[in-house]
């Protein structure tokens, strides 16, 4: 009923599907089904799925098709699927799905894959959660360089400008840790990748759970606004984005007991290697996951809000629709060229032809930059009145260029 509600308003529905482990509660197959684990590999959530064993692929496999055959879903989100050992399962897992689905019909397979695999996205399953976007953008906005941010720090404008044109960041570079992370994958299209600015994990992941409201200024936001909603690649919104919530999302749960507390230590022993946290006297104020009042603060409050931001959330999104998702199809990458620290301008060429161009200053101060002429711009951010020379601090520049204007 919820599905056909759903189709009634035009709205797909993608269910969030967690392939990669089970809960630490309630949880009782290891009682009665204990090959479906295999001791010899862990994930942070206990032993690994045994994925080799054909009658464990089609528990996961028939799961998928019930929401899809059964529940008429539109897609599945796949979680986490780097902690699932055996890639040719997903592969196995797509062509089921594609085999099922009757003529006609597309759903949507999108993955949560911290390995990069853009192999993949040319095996049936549609897009990626791009991280690699988030966290360069994230640097950029906050300045926090801590966790796996660090792998960022370093020239997060280059970082940023490589995803704009290649999709991912990491591409078989090593990481922070020395590992090579990612594959090849300028080759995709840009509606192979996800991109946003906040989501459940990045928030509710953090100590106090802030958002971006919190941690940047209002003009360095919308302008990062201006460029999730109008780039080729496909934006996710987490709620409360399209009101610029300042609401926190807290890490909460409704365990009980031991667990409970174990849930409470674990959560305030992830920060101890982080500066604001250093002390234990300060981890006591990290907010304990069970307490309810954790869970009621995190309930986006319609007062705490920035002030026209649902008005400039219905603005680009009416941009996107009239003039960017039409011409999706067959649109390719042209290219970014760095401006500055945190300047840099990217142009894509859409499937009409038509070059769309997103001009981005995250800094404080102006950056000269050659802008194309007022008459092709869909959105400019910018508060005050700017040369066609420069673009504003924390501004953002978008324009739709005619076909063959390729040169930023």
């Amino acid at each position: 009923a919820l599905v056909d509600q759903a189709h009634g308003h035009c709205l797909m529905v993608i269910i969030d599907v967690v392939y990669n482990h089970f809960g630490p509660d309630g949880n009782y197959l290891h009682q009665y089904a204990s090959p479906f684990f295999r001791e010899d590999r862990q994930t942070p959530w206990g032993d690994a799925i045994d994925f080799r064993r054909p009658e464990v692929r089609e528990y996961f496999i028939q799961n998928a098709l019930m929401w899809l055959c059964d529940y008429r879903c539109d897609g599945l989100r796949l979680d986490a699927v780097h902690a699932i050992d055996q890639p040719d399962f997903l592969v196995e897992l797509a062509q089921r799905v594609r085999a099922a689905v009757e003529p006609g019909r597309h759903v949507w397979l999108v993955l949560e894959n911290e390995h990069n695999q853009a192999s993949l996205l040319q095996q049936g399953f549609d897009a990626q959660w791009n991280d690699d976007g988030h966290n360069a953008l994230h640097v950029l906005l906050t300045g926090e360089t801590e966790g796996y941010y660090a792998d960022y720090q370093e020239k997060p404008i280059e970082k940023l400008a490589r995803c704009l044109s290649e999709g991912f960041v990491f591409q078989g570079q090593a990481n922070r840790h020395g590992t090579p992370r990612g594959e090849p994958s300028g080759h995709l299209e840009p509606s192979s990748f996800v991109l946003f600015l906040q989501n459940h994990d990045q928030i509710g992941n953090r100590a106090l759970g802030e958002r971006l409201t919190r941690l940047c200024s209002p003009a360095a936001l919308r302008a990062a606004t201006g460029l999730l909603l109008l780039a080729p690649m496909i934006p996710l919104l987490f709620m409360g984005d399209e009101d610029g919530s300042c609401q926190p999302f807290l890490f909460f749960t409704d365990f009980h007991d031991e667990l409970a507390d174990a849930v409470r230590e674990g959560r305030r022993g992830e920060f101890a290697h982080f500066k604001a946290f250093a002390d234990p006297e300060q981890r006591e104020h990290i907010p304990d996951p069970n307490a309810e009042q954790t869970f009621q603060a995190s309930r986006p409050q319609s007062k705490q809000v920035l002030a026209g931001w649902h008005g400039l959330y219905q603005q680009l999104l009416d941009v996107r629709q009239r003039h960017v998702i039409p011409h999706l199809p067959g649109s390719r990458a042209l290219g970014a060229v760095v401006l500055g620290d945190q300047a840099l301008t990217a142009r894509w060429r859409l499937g009409d032809g038509r070059i769309l161009r997103i001009d981005l200053n995250l800094a404080a101060t102006p950056q000269v930059v050659e802008l194309p002429a007022a008459q092709w711009r869909l959105f400019d951010s910018s508060d005050t009145r700017h040369p066609d020379t420069a673009l504003s601090a924390y501004s953002c520049v978008v324009s739709l260029l005619p076909p063959g204007q390729e040169r930023p």
